[in-house]
């Protein structure tokens, strides 16, 4: 494995950002791979990995005094059923309470159904066999046909279910992590996974995010493995007629070329277009999927003192910290995105999960990552980055202000990630943390083009992709590169060679 970083796992990373202070560069919060038995199937307890489960899993605060709607309690979500359905009760009314648990009861099986159609390679027959199950015992609920739910958008969804708009937002804002906001078509699942998150709850690696690339890469050492940082790979190496070129290796950027029958990009699709150069195949020579105009904005804080909410305790630090009572607040965030402007209105999700890893910090320290969502990384009025970024930072930080009194006063150092230092630091073109984005016309068979929707690169033999680019897509999951892998073996098989080399052979033939 060769990586152009000096440090290993790109957004899956932790690093000592002050002394005594570890802080992750991408991703906190583990859900999907926590679903997908890849920490199991690697045995990567075994190399060290260990998950600090996030329970309870959600916050969403009590509106704050002069907001519109009552105030009340604030919403508590657990991996207990009983228990957030308890909270629910409290703060929303008993009419939501039980909905939301008919809600687990009719989305669990289907989230599970997704989960098993992430983890498959994306053709249409798979996905059919994936959720046809479920779709043929045509579910009576209140949800509606399958096909309309998952067709449909997140907020319809919700609408369907629930009454309480607070209980409805901080569904939405979970939902909407994935990019697309919660009103537009295909979002419904993205809300129902939460059904998921009271059997596995969200975990975060002891030691930081990158604890997960550390276990992966023992492992792979173990297995014979060698892994080459701050050296990455300048050009791909290709040979053979036109027609049957295939890559041989890589070429790094010191100049060492590294031989190999098979070479699998985890990069963004683009950088492996670029590697390719005048070697790429049509399919991805003229690859063009949609990117976006930045994600979000990051603020990773060395504090005091935890964010204090004010009626509830520690257990709103566990998980992820919903801070949106109304789905306005992000409709209006996300009109300012589509318009190139930093929201008025920011909304914040924050995690402090030194509250429960002491490895984090030094005693009496603590890091919170607050992340705000729909930042453009380019401004309609062409306003630089780097101006706007402290001012950016102070608004985030004020709006986590707003539902836990004292978070600013208790900032003692603070990094930021715009979207432009997204792109600089990791690698994420325009800023996008999913590489391409995850609307409904990127997913499954489309993503990143339908061309190149099999890991496979036509036209460009021993050439495989995996990563973020392609199905299902960012999020910590490693789902993708299990698929890719299983694809290289299946091509690697005697049979499966022979009939490639026929095939080869007859287009020889025929030209």
């Amino acid at each position: 494995m060769v990586e152009s970083d000096s440090v290993l796992g790109g957004a899956v990373s932790t690093v000592e950002r002050w002394p005594g202070v570890r802080v992750d560069r991408g991703s906190s919060a583990h859900v999907i791979i926590r679903h997908s038995g890849i920490v199991e199937e690697l045995e990567l307890e075994r190399f060290g990995l260990r998950y600090v489960d996030c329970d309870p899993w959600g916050f969403a605060p009590a509106p704050v005094p002069g907001d519109a709607g009552p105030d009340g309690r604030p919403l508590v979500f657990s991996v207990d059923l009983d228990a957030t359905c308890a909270s629910i009760a409290a703060a929303c009314g008993d009419a939501d309470a039980a909905a939301y648990r008919r809600f687990v009861e009719v989305w669990g099986p289907r989230s599970a159904a997704v989960v098993q159609a992430f983890g498959d390679r994306p053709s249409p027959a798979r996905l059919v066999r994936h959720l046809w199950p479920i779709g043929s015992r045509r579910p009576r609920t209140p949800g509606g046909e399958i096909a309309v739910d998952f067709l449909g958008s997140g907020d319809a969804l919700l609408d369907r279910w629930f009454g309480s708009e607070r209980l409805k937002a901080a569904l939405a804002w979970f939902g909407a992590q994935s990019g697309p906001p919660m009103s537009e078509p295909g979002t419904a699942a993205m809300v129902g996974w939460v059904a998921l998150l009271h059997d596995v709850p969200p975990g975060h690696p002891v030691g930081g995010s990158g604890g997960l690339t550390q276990a992966l890469a023992a492992r792979l050492a173990a297995d014979g493995g060698r892994v080459t940082l701050g050296d990455g790979a300048a050009r791909l190496l290709v040979d053979g007629p036109a027609g049957a070129r295939r890559v041989t290796g890589v070429q790094t950027t010191s100049g060492r070329r590294v031989t190999a029958p098979v070479v699998v990009a985890a990069c963004h699709v683009l950088a492996t277009r670029t590697l390719a150069g005048d070697d790429a195949p049509p399919a991805l020579a003229d690859a063009d999927p949609p990117l976006g105009n930045g994600f979000g904005l990051v603020l990773r804080a060395q504090t005091n003192a935890l964010p204090s909410y004010p009626g509830v305790g520690d257990e709103a630090l566990q998980g992820l910290q919903l801070l949106c009572t109304d789905r306005a607040q992000l409709a209006r965030a996300h009109g300012d995105w589509l318009a190139g402007e930093v929201p008025r209105e920011p909304v914040p999700l924050a995690m402090s999960f030194s509250a429960s890893d002491p490895t984090l910090a030094p005693a009496g320290q603590h890091v919170v990552t607050v992340w705000g969502q729909w930042y453009p990384y380019a401004l309609a009025d062409g306003s630089d980055w780097e101006t706007l970024a402290e001012p950016a930072a102070q608004q985030l930080i004020a709006a986590v202000d707003r539902y836990a009194p004292g978070f600013a006063d208790s900032v003692q150092r603070l990094y930021v990630q715009t979207p432009l230092r997204l792109e600089q630091e990791l690698s994420l073109l325009r800023g996008n943390v999913m590489h391409v984005e995850m609307s409904l016309a990127s997913m499954f068979g489309f993503r990143p083009t339908p061309a190149l929707s099999g890991h496979r690169v036509p036209g460009l033999a021993g050439l495989y992709l995996t990563g973020a680019s392609t199905h299902p897509g960012g999020g910590v999951s490693g789902n993708s590169g299990r698929t890719a892998a299983r694809v290289v073996l299946a091509d690697r098989r005697p049979a499966a060679r022979l009939r490639a080399e026929v095939g080869r052979h007859l287009g020889a033939l025929r030209r």
